[in-house]
């Protein structure tokens, strides 16, 4: 059979025909793995196993993860991209789990725990390739970010409820939520995410329910009587309300916000406002100063073990044991140092660096198509909370500020995919616009091919 070949009207008209051969374009890459990268964030976040009885005696955050991944490698031919177009700030992270397993096997405290913390870890780096490899378009990125902000909100209304007797909302929320500096924390990096989803969600209905959720999330940070997650929401908050109304014109955002703000201070901040009061009061057996003393404390305890172990650190989550005080220093960047080794702490530093690097390269970028825009905005606001949330808090292993690391290095190939596109052809407007659709011009064509041999190519034309 002979070739097909285009007809020369094809460069009269581009885009309106296409090669008979050409290949069918392809549907969405690894559609099962991503749905199983859903479930786990699901899992993640949310916690089901908190309500569902059934799901507490299976590992379903390791059957999704561990599904995912498979899914992925045994049809990883047909991904868009492959583990070798990682970027720099992946090997960073897997630099940082090699150090971290090698200080964990060499642990001069307790081996084995810091050999199970470690292992626990290392499941932030399958994650991270996960979410590098099979979020290809801005939608898949704005579903797992969705899942990541509802579920936080949907927990944090459940902590209010079942806990609203309870000090501090502590142990409401198991896993991750459990402390109430930690429920704190995740709150705060993920009031950027709902911010963003209430700008570009369309209808009252949706609008209103962000909306809520924002609310449910401010009051029960309130409730934690968290002083580390106060001062991290009002710098993440700060830069958050520069993106959206500032610099997006909407101002009405900042007066909203102020005024809930005072409003919740004045209503679920009393203990917060104490707790803060007791650091220059000085009140003797006061909870809150004394606990302001024991952080100093550790602290202290936390720079000898840096001396002292300089190279390898004491091992994942063995500070507890080596301090005699049975407590986490109050400060990631010590506590990474202490138990990972200063190695450690400057791939740590390394990484968000990186982070922050593709968020001014996405920045850089003009007229980025709305989505793109605000949720650039979004982990910005969010990653700095976070760098500066962690000098007051023990989140060194947390899990969320590693998948907003993730989060940038998506959002650079999704605007490298948009320089990519061709631009749009100019549309006629007024009479040609009408003299195209009566003629039919302004209607796509159908494929027309011609055997080879025969139009202008014949030697009979």
């Amino acid at each position: 059979m002979p070739d097909l070949i285009q007809t020369s009207s094809t460069a009269r008209f581009p885009g309106r025909f296409r090669r008979a051969d050409a290949a069918p374009r392809k549907g969405k890459a690894l559609k099962g793995a991503f749905i199983l990268l859903s479930a786990f964030f699901v899992v993640y976040c949310c916690r089901p196993e908190e309500w569902i009885l059934p799901l507490r005696y299976l590992p379903v955050a390791k059957i999704t993860a561990g599904g995912a991944l498979l899914a992925f490698l045994t049809s990883a031919g047909r991904a868009e991209r492959k583990l070798k177009d990682l970027p720099i700030e992946a090997k960073y992270l897997a630099a940082l789990i090699g150090v971290l397993s090698l200080s964990a096997i060499l642990s001069p405290v307790w081996k084995g725990g810091a050999v199970s913390h470690t292992i626990d870890f290392s499941k932030v780096f399958i994650v991270y390739v996960l979410v590098f490899v099979l979020i290809t378009d801005i939608e898949r990125l704005r579903l797992i970010i969705f899942i990541q902000t509802a579920s936080v909100a949907v927990l944090t209304a459940i902590s209010i409820a079942k806990g609203h007797d309870r000090p501090r909302l502590e142990g409401v929320i198991g896993g991750v939520y459990s402390n109430p500096n930690d429920l704190a924390f995740a709150i705060v990096l993920c009031i950027p995410f709902a911010f963003g989803f209430l700008i570009t969600s369309k209808g009252a209905l949706r609008k209103l329910a962000w909306s809520a959720g924002i609310l449910v999330m401010l009051t029960a940070l309130f409730l934690t009587a968290s002083r580390a997650g106060f001062i991290d929401l009002a710098i993440s908050g700060t830069v958050c309300l520069w993106h959206f109304g500032v610099r997006g014109r909407r101002f009405h955002l900042i007066i909203i916000t102020g005024f809930l703000v005072t409003l919740l201070m004045l209503t679920a901040g009393k203990k917060l406002v104490q707790r803060f009061e007791a650091i220059s009061e000085q009140e003797t057996g006061d909870s809150a100063y004394g606990s302001y003393e024991a952080r100093k404390q550790l602290m202290v305890l936390a720079l000898k073990g840096i001396e002292r172990y300089p190279i390898l650190g004491i091992g994942a989550n063995n500070f507890t044991n080596y301090s005699g005080m049975w407590h986490e220093v109050h400060m990631t960047y010590m506590e990474i140092a202490v138990e990972g080794g200063i190695p450690s702490l400057v791939l740590y530093l390394l990484i968000f660096a990186c982070a922050f690097r593709n968020l001014r390269q996405v920045r850089k970028r003009k007229n980025l198509p709305l989505n793109h825009e605000i949720f650039t905005g979004a982990i910005h606001a969010s990653l700095i909370g976070f760098v500066v949330g962690a000098t007051f808090g023990p989140e060194a292993y947390h899990f969320f500020p590693f998948f907003a690391v993730a989060y940038t290095s998506v959002m650079v190939l999704l605007v490298k995919q948009l320089d990519n596109q061709p631009a749009p052809e100019p549309v006629a407007s007024g009479w040609r616009r009408q003299m195209m659709r009566s003629y039919g011009e302004g209607k796509r064509q159908p494929a027309v091919t011609v055997p080879r041999g025969t139009g202008r190519n014949s030697p009979l034309y």
